[in-house]
């Protein structure tokens, strides 16, 4: 193994070791993890070659994949209608009003001169902004849209400016699509939700700021809504309007989509590096991304089948399969993402005073993983990998259906000729 790869290794591994001497729970399993996943690097130059090209766990906030509707799309209106419309930080303005159909009684609502600006904004971050990682999903895409460090103030702060008093159970918000009531996507949330934080999450929040960076129209600024557990069709984009209401149900773009709004983050993988054919007996390198959802992650497995072999009809996830455990890399020294040396800042929820992770992988983000199969003989073969996450459930379990977020099993093709 060359120096470069060496150094890059032993740097993904001193990161979890730290962590785990100074929570004084350093184990076998973990030098036994790190002996394997250096192991296969060592064994072929193909896998070390896919480990040093992984992306950054964390994505520039340009390279994001962006599946924004409008015609046109905000993000393209020019800099002087930007403006007008209040797309840009010194013009932006947020309206936070009672629904008119299903009334909260609230008793100081922001809208017209009384409209919550972004410099009123500024003012509450200077106290209450956090920040925290999120992986930006799309509810029926099967691949993250990017991996980002997402900056705000939580929305619960700008909800009690309006003083509510009884009457709101739900929260629904759009943001600006060319005056064009078609154009609207609107999403929604209990309030209890915007209240209050379970089961360890992190806020729901104001976002303005992405990766260290002001958010790009592209990306939903000058401000947007983040839901850290939720698919992105929740993370509204170019925040304008805020409605407190007592409608007992969900009202959401989405739902008149034929989807499921009430279903957080999954957790499922696919390849990035995988084989399109390969020499008989010689190694196979895999590598991929797995997207940790609220389910946490335990896992990666790999499976590759001879392609005529009939699958059993009455295991159509295959769990009886001969699966196989891959490597989760453990966290880098270098994150990527656009911050001064790939370091994470402090004050970043998930991560210690020194840019550490609390645990590794984190929840609701996304991890690398790498595999080495020893060789094939001559035939052709199908690839698998799936995820097994905390609670023991093996994708697409235990969320099996497509409306409720991707998480079919990839298939993969290839021969060894």
């Amino acid at each position: 193994m060359d120096n470069h790869l060496r150094r890059f290794l032993g740097e993904h591994f001193s990161v979890t070791r730290r962590h785990f001497v100074k929570t004084g729970v350093l184990s076998a399993a973990v030098l036994a993890t790190q002996e394997a996943f250096t192991a296969q690097a060592e064994q072929d130059p193909r896998l070390q070659q896919a480990l040093t090209d992984l992306e950054t766990w964390l994505t520039l906030p340009d390279d994001f994949r962006d599946v924004s509707r409008g015609k046109p799309k905000p993000h393209k209106l020019d800099d002087a209608k930007k403006k007008e419309v209040g797309l840009t930080r010194d013009s932006w303005k947020l309206n936070v009003i009672s629904d008119t159909e299903n009334p909260a009684i609230i008793k100081n609502p922001l809208e017209g001169d009384n409209a919550f600006t972004f410099d009123q904004l500024m003012e509450l971050a200077k106290e209450h902004a956090v920040r925290f990682p999120k992986v930006m999903t799309c509810l029926n895409i099967g691949c993250p849209l990017g991996n980002g460090i997402w900056e705000g103030v939580p929305l619960r702060e700008v909800v009690w400016k309006t003083q509510p008093t009884e009457n709101l159970r739900r929260v629904f918000y759009y943001g600006y699509h060319n005056d064009e009531p078609k154009q609207m996507f609107r999403s929604s949330l209990p309030v209890g939700r915007i209240l209050e934080d379970p089961y360890e999450l992190p806020p729901v929040i104001l976002c303005y700021k992405l990766n260290g960076q002001w958010l790009t129209s592209e990306r939903g600024g000058p401000v947007r809504i983040v839901v850290p557990e939720d698919y992105g069709f929740k993370s509204i984009k170019w925040l304008t309007n805020l409605v407190l209401s007592n409608l007992g149900t969900a009202n959401d773009t989405y739902i008149e989509q034929n989807n499921d709004v009430y279903s957080p983050l999954k957790t499922f993988c696919a390849t990035l590096t995988a084989p399109n054919a390969a020499k008989p007996d010689a190694p196979i390198p895999v590598t991929g991304w797995a997207q940790i959802g609220i389910s946490g992650l335990k896992k990666v497995q790999v499976w590759i089948s001879e392609r005529d072999t009939p699958l059993p009809e009455d295991d159509p996830n295959f769990t009886r399969a001969p699966w196989q455990d891959a490597a989760i890399l453990p966290a880098p020294s270098d994150y990527g993402g656009g911050y001064p040396d790939g370091k994470i800042p402090s004050a970043t929820m998930g991560f210690d005073s020194h840019g550490q992770p609390e645990s590794w992988p984190l929840r609701l983000t996304r991890a690398h993983w790498s595999y080495l199969h020893p060789g094939l003989p001559a035939g052709r073969y199908t690839l698998r990998c799936r995820t097994i996450d905390n609670n023991g459930a093996a994708q697409p379990m235990p969320r099996p259906f497509r409306k409720s977020g991707h998480a079919k099993i990839e298939t993969i093709r290839f021969e060894v000729v």
